[in-house]
């Protein structure tokens, strides 16, 4: 007999497996209220995809401690590092349409900043390198500001100026090379996207891809509008204290600025997933997909071998994504996201 959904759903929040330091081993099953007391969590939300749909997305828990304000599934979060793959899309679509090319040098795009030279070199950096952590930038992440901070624009991060928090991105080892994450470099993307298309970076998210998977709630606007704010999760990001102001603030939105539901979330594997299963595609087609999911190459220093990028374990970098496993339904494509303001985790099976 099949189970009711109510009887899937205990059976996730009751049999969680926690992870252990061994690769494919977990510890003792443990419910959803044990872990979130653990981690001193007040609250969370989850999505589960089934057969191409969301199958069910329900809040636990509330939005503060100590108050009694329920986290629902329209319960906003930062989405912290997570931004970055659903930012990838974004870039997936201008490729796909011919507007941009993933291997030119992105200085050809770039009008209001531009890669910067050290001494007599001139570093070429493109778009796929951006997008896979290979193009040698500095910056790893970013910690956000608080609601009395002077908020820097874009152009002041990536120059490393006051008020930003943050030391200046720049390259300082070969692109095409190696894998170092990079936030640095993903602002960079941002700021190829802004002077290309001449508008400000949320509207752009807005057109390119959280209108067309219709995540009506989520938005990259940086700070997150009043009439947004009440339905927002405050940040608990020492022992369950909740965080001054509630939640951080973070101008470098392609790296970390989405705010969304895990519905919202969602959608993005959802679409993913029919992609490759052959149904008809929203926007992105078959190809556009298989090529974000697939190990980016990088060069040797001869220029003439190349090798895949890859992370042990059976984990590759694909194009905002990570991924690994084997072909078919061993196949999973990832991304974590961790800030002051939550922890996500965006994992989709390829079955």
């Amino acid at each position: 007999m099949l189970q009711s959904i109510e009887q899937r759903i205990e059976g996730v929040i009751n049999n969680l497996l926690p992870a252990t330091a061994l690769e494919g081993k977990f510890g003792l099953p443990k419910t959803l209220s044990e872990q979130l007391a653990y981690h001193h969590t007040p609250g969370i939300s989850i999505a589960v995809i089934n057969d191409f749909k969301i199958e069910w997305a329900r809040g636990f828990g509330v939005c503060e401690a100590k108050t009694t304000h329920e986290v629902t599934p329209n319960t906003l979060f930062q989405a912290a590092s997570i931004s970055k793959p659903v930012f990838a899309l974004a870039v997936m679509h201008l490729a796909q349409q011919g507007r941009l090319n993933l291997d030119e040098d992105v200085n050809t795009y770039l009008t209001s900043w531009r890669v910067p030279a050290i001494a007599d070199w001139q570093p070429r950096i493109t778009l796929r390198q951006l997008l896979s952590h290979t193009a040698g930038f500095t910056v790893h992440g970013f910690p956000g500001y608080s609601n009395s901070d002077l908020l820097p624009t874009t152009l002041q991060v990536l120059n490393g100026e006051p008020p930003a928090n943050t030391d200046k991105v720049e390259v300082n080892i070969i692109p095409g090379l190696h894998h170092r994450y990079s936030g640095g470099g993903i602002t960079v993307a941002q700021q190829v996207l802004v002077d290309l298309l001449k508008q400000p970076f949320s509207e752009i998210m807005r057109e390119l891809v959280l209108d067309p998977l219709d995540m009506t709630n989520s938005t990259y606007q940086q700070p997150l509008p009043n009439d947004w704010s009440e339905k927002a999760a405050t940040a608990h990001p020492f022992s369950g204290i909740p965080l001054e102001g509630m939640y951080h603030i973070y101008p470098e939105m392609a790296a970390a600025g989405l705010w969304t539901t895990a519905s919202d979330l969602a959608k993005v594997g959802v679409e993913l997933l029919r992609v490759l299963h052959g149904f008809s595609p929203i926007v992105w087609s078959r190809e556009t997909v298989e090529e974000m999911l697939r190990p980016q190459q990088i060069e040797q220093t001869q220029g003439v071998n190349e090798s895949f990028v890859g992370l042990g374990n059976g984990l590759f970098v694909g194009l905002g994504f990570f991924a690994g496993g084997g072909i078919g339904d061993g196949f999973y494509f990832f991304h974590s996201g961790k800030n002051g303001s939550s922890v996500l985790f965006m994992e989709s099976n390829n079955k």
